[in-house]
């Protein structure tokens, strides 16, 4: 039987919104003189990221009042359109070149990117199956190996983008979910040392991600190509020092910083808002974090809880590389930092997803 639909978790609702105004100020601040001196309007990607938070929230309302276990229903259908278009931006024609990847589907004005898409499709199959199969789940070849099939191919589609970052994401979030299923620990050893070895020889294959990595050990060896964005970012986020040099005051933003409404602005935080402001948007995401998990704990059935799971840890997992490559912990990847940089496809599916996890906290045993 069904719990009590209650109100749904306020404290993470208020959360998302505080990230979202967040990254409509920084994404005016971060771009107005980039847009004014390319496209000849400052409020150009600012106008662009509100109306897609308008539609993100529109269909986070929707699907926080659609009963979460209806999901179930249409999961492997969900997967199976993600992954079609995952094929489908790979043909030259329809995907759209950026930067030497083909990663969007072009819809007239607009673009459509298919790896966000196929993050939640796969989470909410992964959560389905998992569920449905969580009595074979020590049987690696019934309980696993299924869905780590279905993983390796969103993951080899995702590469062929190329896409390393959101493919390691992708496989991250799998391997929380399958230690939650309650998978072997011997297992989640060695997936974890086989999944290691296979980012590092999609590393060691293609130069320019070797060239990424060795930057990484080293910026200042390359600092006018390889090393250039670490330095860069540093450059903005050691200036801000404790409380910023002041919002819409960076100077970073003036064509040093590259891509800084977008992979990179958190540096743009970081010098304009301080040690304090960066401090801030880090304990946002950390306690976005804790009300996703608490929901998971306080689910009313194995499906919701693993599906709370995969949404948190995607979320989390993605906000975590983003801030480590700008704060030059981790090699540089293409990751967007969720809810703060420009991107209506991955806001969206964001949104989405927070509005699954909404609807999960309102049949949240104990609540």
């Amino acid at each position: 039987m069904r719990q009590v639909r209650r109100a749904p978790d306020f404290l993470l609702f208020i959360t998302v919104l505080v990230l979202l105004s967040i990254g409509l100020v920084m994404i005016l601040s971060a771009s107005e003189y980039s847009t004014m001196v390319y496209y000849g309007d400052s409020f150009y990607f600012f106008k662009r990221q509100l109306v897609w938070a308008l539609i993100g929230l529109t269909l986070m309302f929707v699907t926080m009042n659609i009963e979460y276990w209806k999901w179930q229903r249409y999961a492997i259908y969900l997967l199976g359109l993600a992954l079609v278009l995952l094929v489908v931006v790979l043909i030259p024609g329809i995907g759209v070149e950026s930067h030497g990847a083909r990663r969007w589907i072009g819809l007239g004005p607009l673009t459509f990117q298919p790896s966000e898409l196929i993050k939640l499709c796969l989470i909410i199959f992964l959560a389905f199956g998992l569920a449905r199969n969580r009595h074979h789940i020590h049987n690696f070849r019934k309980g696993i190996l299924p869905f780590l099939v279905f993983l390796a191919v969103a993951a080899g589609l995702i590469l062929m983008q190329p896409d390393l970052g959101t493919a390691v994401t992708l496989a991250g979030t799998v391997f929380i979910m399958l230690f939650v299923a309650g998978a072997r620990l011997s297992t989640m050893v060695g997936l974890g040392i086989t999944g290691l070895g296979l980012v590092a020889a999609a590393i060691v294959m293609a130069p320019y991600r070797m060239q990424r990595f060795l930057a990484f050990l080293d910026p200042w060896k390359d600092p006018q190509d390889t090393g250039f964005h670490i330095i860069q970012s540093l450059y903005a986020l050691g200036s801000g020092g404790l409380f910023g040099v002041g919002l819409g005051q960076g100077k970073q933003k003036y064509l040093y910083l590259p891509e800084q409404h977008t992979d990179f602005i958190f540096a743009v935080i970081g010098e304009e808002l301080g040690f304090i402001g960066a401090s801030f948007v880090m304990l946002l995401f950390i306690f976005l974090i804790w009300r996703g998990l608490r929901i998971a704990v306080m689910a009313p059935d194995p499906f919701a809880s693993l599906l709370a799971t995969g949404i948190t840890s995607g979320i989390g997992l993605q906000s975590i590389i983003n801030i480590g490559v700008v704060t030059g912990s981790m090699p540089v990847t293409g990751i967007t930092l969720p809810f703060i940089s420009f991107g209506g496809t991955s806001l969206i599916f964001t949104l989405i997803g927070v509005g699954i996890l909404l609807n999960i906290s309102r049949y949240s045993v104990g609540k």
